[in-house]
């Protein structure tokens, strides 16, 4: 197969998109590709990062903070905002398009001589623990796509593995279960025999602890219980990041020690902590305004922006465009709740895309009620997404803020890029 470039391999991906999320969300089939493959996971050591908030961040942090030391870090992460090669990173840097799509279509020549017929997610996470071990990294950070026990990433089975399991929170209800305690087991089920565990228990309900627990006991695994922050020196973070962060740093502070390896320096961990993570409180200036992207797409995130947002602009009017996904529309009201009382105005918008699923947004009348009902009547509906950006920016607010769903933040960005040029 031939692929020269990111709009080919795009029309390709489509091919292979799974009709919903719960056909999805099975293991056989990529336990049986990986197996065609000759397990290239298990080639290499592995990080894997489970769990509701802050999963990517963390991996972004992790692969950052263990660059410092080893010469090879991999990094796969979903849904990708700025481009699809964000899933095979090497030392933080995406393979460029055409390294991309030439190793994609060797990779791919493998796909079309199997029988088995992998989707969007499950493709590209193949691909990417395949060119790991083409690469020989010495270390690979790897983001679950969704839930953990069943997700397409969860077919490493070394017992060097290292977990770590964000915080959690309701997300994917119909899929991994209405509780808490549900989701998090779901989360849990990338705990493998012998594995390495690491969770914060500082700010987590005692119900989430308790499964994480059980199932690292039931693996005869290590729980590593995080109890407060290790900040000093990246107190410079966004108040939402330097959770992330500090996780990642304990992560990594004992794969070293294990390895014999020497303690992170302070200025190495500074640097460490000074990556630019896509969609992550991702800051640009137009025209003298502010403009601040970032995927909050549930209460949780949404709380951590508004309250750094707050902390780094205090009292500074703000003005916000927001879209949210179908498919999650139990937790919108929490959200619309985030964010009232927050901004002056509001503008809501529409998209639609296909990235490991399809994905439209929920209709912005919809959204519009919500915030009616909460009190909230400063709001103007802007279906187009460049007349949408266009109209935020002639917003008096000094403070614009882009949130509500990565899928529109991956479409909206290129237009923010073309204005802060």
């Amino acid at each position: 197969m031939n692929i020269s470039n990111f709009k080919q391999l795009e029309l390709l991906l489509s091919e292979f998109m799974p009709s919903g999320i719960e056909m999805a969300y099975v293991l056989d089939r990529m336990l049986l590709f990986m197996d065609y493959l000759g397990n290239p996971q298990n080639s290499y050591p592995v990080v894997h990062v489970a769990g509701t908030s802050g999963k990517t961040s963390t991996c972004y942090y992790l692969a950052s903070l263990l660059g410092q030391r080893y010469k090879k870090v991999g990094l796969t992460v979903s849904p990708h905002i700025v481009e699809v090669n964000e899933r095979v990173q090497i030392n933080l840097t995406p393979l460029p398009e055409k390294e991309f799509c030439s190793e994609f279509s060797i990779f791919m020549d493998l796909v079309e001589s199997c029988s088995i017929k992998p989707t969007y997610f499950e493709l590209l996470v193949g691909f990417a623990f395949w060119e790991f071990a083409r690469q020989k990294v010495d270390y690979a950070v790897i983001e679950v796509g969704l839930g953990g026990l069943l997700d397409g990433t969860n077919v490493i089975t070394r017992t060097d593995k290292v977990c770590v399991i964000t915080d959690i929170g309701y997300d994917h209800i119909n899929v991994l279960g209405r509780t808490l305690p549900e989701i998090t087991s779901q989360k849990a089920g990338i705990i493998q025999p012998g594995n390495k565990v690491f969770c914060y228990k500082y700010g987590q309900k005692p119900a989430v602890i308790k499964v994480i627990s059980d199932r690292t006991r039931l693996r005869r695994g290590e729980l590593h219980l995080l109890n407060k922050l290790d900040l000093s020196g990246v107190e410079f973070l966004p108040d939402f990041q330097k959770r992330n962060f500090s996780l990642s740093y304990s992560v990594t502070e004992c794969i070293l020690g294990n390895n014999h390896i020497p303690k992170l320096t302070s200025s190495e961990t500074s640097k460490a902590a000074k990556i630019l993570i896509p969609g992550r409180m991702e800051i640009f200036e137009i025209n003298g305004k502010t403009i601040i992207l970032d995927g909050a797409h549930n209460s949780q995130k949404l709380h951590a922006l508004m309250s750094s947002i707050a902390s780094k602009y205090s009292k500074v009017p703000a003005a916000a465009l927001i879209s949210f996904v179908t498919g999650r529309e139990y937790r919108l009201e929490t959200s619309v709740s985030e964010i009232i009382g927050k901004v002056n105005f509001l503008i809501i918008t529409s998209f639609e895309t296909a990235q490991d699923f399809h994905h439209q947004s929920v209709k912005p009348k919809a959204v519009e009620s919500l915030f009616n009902e909460q009190g909230f009547n400063n709001i103007q509906i802007v279906t187009d997404l460049k007349e949408a950006l266009k109209t935020l920016l002639e917003r008096p607010e000094k403070i614009l803020i882009i949130t509500g769903s990565f899928y529109l933040l991956c479409k909206i960005r290129p237009y923010v890029l073309e204005k802060s040029s």
